[in-house]
């Protein structure tokens, strides 16, 4: 059984509400609140984060209207949406 294990925050960098999800490696990874639609593409230009952590890359679709066509649900990573994204960048050495 998954579990879907989640926390609500608020984005340091926006100021925008983003969602805590808890992936299979017990790391935790901002998301922006609404589900989304998508389609799997393992050349996608897109990220999403399953109800149960696990990271797809895929077509991002839409909202429910869409979810016909859809191969599941999931949270956009907020790094994807957010302006000040590069502020929290780890650099390379």
């Amino acid at each position: 059984m998954i579990i879907f294990r989640f926390s609500v925050g608020t984005c340091k960098g926006c100021g925008k509400p983003i969602i805590w999800i808890q992936t299979p490696a017990k790391k935790s990874m901002p998301c922006d609140p609404g589900e989304t639609a998508y389609r799997k593409n393992p050349k996608g230009k897109d990220s999403i984060l399953t109800r149960n952590g696990e990271v797809v890359r895929c077509d991002i679709i839409g909202a429910f209207q869409n979810y016909s066509d859809a191969d599941g649900i999931g949270y956009v990573p907020h790094w994807a949406t957010c302006p000040n994204a590069d502020q929290f960048r780890r650099r390379k050495a």
